[in-house]
């Protein structure tokens, strides 16, 4: 169970636009999409004013079961299988993990967490804790997770069982290679076959919304403006002309 499966990783320009689109955005293209609910429910943003989209790795903890995995926190570290997906780690990956919302296992510590930043890990996702909050907090990665413990991993009721499998974090269906978009509203999963689709669907959705906000911003009527009203379809076009004239000259 250690020789553990890697993903396939989408285009980079395909992911910088997620993060751009952010996590309410997307939750409401892909319901009209017709995936009603991608919200992991559960971890909240510990680390505020991040915005990152990136490939999920996937990591599952199953209940502790002594005869199969009795060892302290140090025995036998290659067959601690917290550590081997974190071995698949590579710029902008985000780790994503089934801790069944266990508040008394401290799933990754100061350690572990260095070795993802040093690999150029973009962010965790956890249904449960890390431990070393004082230090985990000065790493360049962000946190998505429902607490902090000081306790090690399998130190009380979980122990990791399988990397790179289809998980259910946080009440969400996460597959490896699946799109996870994460800021301060929370973090959804985005179907990888749906990515592109949603990309373009939410940057239409981000364009109207942005002249509707500028509009909002000087007073205009809420009836016209949010959503935009047949009424004002020709002064949207003008705007939007004008954004591309501005872009173009630059």
């Amino acid at each position: 169970m250690t020789h553990t499966p890697d993903i396939v990783r989408p285009d980079k320009a395909l992911l910088d636009g997620l993060a751009m689109v952010g996590s309410a955005t997307a939750s409401a293209e892909l319901c009209n999409m017709g995936v009603r609910d991608t919200h992991i429910r559960g971890p909240v943003p510990f680390t505020r004013g991040r915005a990152i989209a990136g490939p999920a790795l996937t990591l599952q903890f199953m209940p502790k079961r002594e005869d199969l995995y009795g060892g302290k926190e140090y025995d036998e570290p290659e067959k601690q299988l917290h550590r081997h997906v974190l071995y698949h780690v590579q710029e902008g990956d985000i780790v994503v993990v089934d801790a069944r919302g266990d508040m008394a296992s401290g799933i990754f510590g100061e350690m572990m967490l260095t070795y993802f930043a040093g690999r150029g890990g973009a962010g965790m996702v956890i249904d449960g804790c890390i431990r070393d909050a004082t230090e985990a907090w000065k790493l360049d990665i962000g946190f998505w997770i429902r607490g902090v413990t000081p306790n090690y991993h399998t130190q009380t009721n979980l122990m990791p069982y399988a990397v790179n499998v289809p998980i259910a974090c946080g009440d969400a269906f996460v597959c490896p290679g699946d799109i996870i978009i994460a800021d301060d509203d929370g973090a959804v999963v985005v179907p990888i076959a749906l990515a592109d689709e949603l990309l373009r669907r939410a940057s239409n959705h981000a364009e109207w919304e942005g002249f509707s906000k500028l509009r909002l911003s000087q007073g205009g009527d809420l009836r016209k403006y949010y959503p935009i009203t047949p009424e004002v379809e020709d002064e949207y076009r003008a705007w939007r002309a004008e954004q591309d004239a501005a872009k173009t000259k630059a």
